[in-house]
């Protein structure tokens, strides 16, 4: 643009061209995808640490079913396998059957075993994380 002496005159540019719209765009995206894959990681750790937790408490209901009935505890009636589930029939067998029922409807493919050598109690209870296999084991006295 010219004025009227015949001197050109610069215009100052207004608004954003096309390509930095699209840069700051790009920026944008990869840092909301980083938010994405940071609250992904967040909510798979968190569901680990319920299902860990929920693993210990299995393991203290079970130890406190043995210490209710602890004369039976003594005897080895409450030491059950990885894999077997007792009949009902008995109050330990009622204990451990009802136990590892609820073990396996609170851990997705839960299993505990217990064993008992004079008065310490082993419990080992599994189950299957999105990361693998886990486990927790607890040692204890009755």
């Amino acid at each position: 643009m010219r004025t009227s002496s015949g001197i050109r005159l610069h215009h100052s540019q207004r608004g954003t061209t096309l390509v930095e719209t699209l840069v700051a765009l790009l920026v944008l995206s990869i840092g909301l995808l980083g938010v994405a894959a940071l609250q992904m990681t967040s909510l798979r750790n968190n569901r680990g640490s319920h299902l860990r937790s929920q693993a210990q408490v299995m393991a203290y209901d079970i130890t406190d079913r043995m210490r209710a009935n602890r004369q039976n505890a003594l005897d080895g009636l409450y030491n059950v396998a990885m894999g077997s589930t007792p009949a009902v029939g008995t109050l330990p067998n009622t204990d451990l059957n009802r136990w590892k029922t609820a073990l396996a409807l609170a851990l997705p493919g839960g299993d505990a075993s217990v064993s008992i050598v004079g008065n310490v109690v082993l419990i080992t209870v599994t189950w299957t994380d999105s990361l693998g296999a886990e486990s927790f084991t607890t040692r204890t006295r009755i």
